[in-house]
């Protein structure tokens, strides 16, 4: 029986991940976290029965408290609740599930713990790349990725550790507005932004997708995850989210990692590695599909992507900055107080304005974090949905 510790519990990956535990019934969910969600979280408790259980406000706790009193199940909260499942001593392997920067602190303290880590929180390599992977080396711990596309490049580089590579093809497949004119974006609304051709996805990675910010936070990753450097990293569109990536060798040979699009395949590969099992669910059919088609991202148009290389060239904090600065816009975003493109807009302005730090410790990037927040909140009119 696997043991496992989830961050996340109600979201996409979370309730997916717990799927997985539903239908292969050899692992165990020892510690779970979760955001607002109390009722699913109250009703994934009582079929799991995890002995620790997190939710982030205080007032939650309390609530869920009460309404699980019949279970033996400690429930806390906060950062230090998250640190707690993180730590879990009963658990082996911790999914980070959770969106954002929050999640950083709390990975580092798994790796410190000696937990192997089923990554979904691209933020944490995005950065601190810098530090989790000489820690994770360190502590002799796996950083297993649960993305679609870095678990296809992991997966294409299974027996090839000795073989160089020379290009990681990142594939996206260009997300609802692929195609559009920087005149069609000014238009578009929440609800269009929301519509993602192929994927189901939480709100917040939905709309990183159509704007592109989605895959420069994963060229970041990947620069990380496979010790690459930038220029080795192309991202391909391939509009039908069949090939998740590939990876080019010296010798100009590809391996493509090919299937449906459905999260729970790198899921469970990242939870059993390095066994497959079955799973469950549609497959591909190559005489239905009849074409596979790629393309070059359009950069002009979809500065996200863009941003995210001259981010990663600078280096330091100033991916720290591109991120943040996403997060801050997104969230606005999503509470319709600024339109679409003010997106990259504000993230393009927090790399020109904000400090910007040569080799952040954690601490710094923590900082830098709450400054570029405190930047855009400074600097964005909530009344009148202007951004200055």
């Amino acid at each position: 029986m696997r043991k496992i510790a989830i961050l996340g519990a109600t979201g996409s990956i979370g309730t997916q991940t717990l799927d997985i535990v539903r239908a292969q019934g050899d692992l165990q969910v020892t510690a779970m976290a979760a955001g607002h969600n109390i009722d699913l979280f109250e009703t994934q408790i009582r079929e799991f029965l995890p002995h620790l259980v997190s939710v982030w406000e205080e007032g939650d706790a309390l609530d869920l408290k009460t309404r699980i009193a019949d279970l033996n199940v400690k429930v806390v909260s906060g950062m230090d609740g998250l640190l707690a499942v993180a730590c879990d001593p009963d658990s082996e392997i911790l999914v980070t599930a959770v969106v954002g920067m929050i999640g950083l602190q709390p990975t580092v303290a798994a790796i410190q713990s000696g937990k192997n880590i089923a990554l979904a929180n691209k933020e944490t390599l995005v950065t601190a790349g810098h530090l989790i992977m000489p820690m994770a080396k360190e502590y002799n711990v796996q950083i297993l990725p649960v993305d679609s596309e870095h678990s296809a490049i992991f997966q294409a580089l299974n027996g090839e550790n000795s073989n160089k590579i020379d290009k990681i093809l990142l594939t996206a497949s260009g997300g609802p507005f692929r195609g559009k004119t920087r005149e069609e974006l000014s238009k578009v609304t929440l609800a269009d932004a929301l519509k993602h051709p192929n994927w189901s996805m939480g709100k917040k990675i939905t709309v990183d997708s159509a704007t592109l910010v989605n895959k420069g936070l994963e060229v970041m990753e990947a620069k990380w995850l496979f010790g690459v450097d930038l220029p080795q990293i192309q991202v391909v569109v391939q509009p039908q989210s069949v090939i998740h990536s590939m990876v080019q060798f010296v010798d100009g040979s590809i391996i493509a990692q090919l299937g449906t699009p459905d999260m729970r395949l790198p899921i469970q590969y990242a939870l059993y590695y390095p066994k497959r099992k079955s799973l469950a669910g549609d497959r591909l059919d190559f005489a239905a599909l009849t074409s596979i088609t790629f393309e070059a991202p359009d950069t002009q148009t979809f500065r996200g992507l863009a941003l995210a290389y001259e981010a990663m060239k600078s280096g330091g904090s100033m991916p720290t900055i591109y991120n943040a600065a996403n997060e801050a816009a997104v969230a606005l975003f999503l509470e319709e107080k600024i339109s679409y493109l003010q997106i990259t807009e504000i993230i393009e302005a927090c790399m020109k304005s904000c400090t910007w730090i040569p080799a952040p410790k954690l601490t710094e990037i923590l900082s830098t974090e709450a400054e570029v927040r405190e930047w855009v909140a400074m600097k964005t009119d909530l009344h009148g949905s202007n951004y200055i």
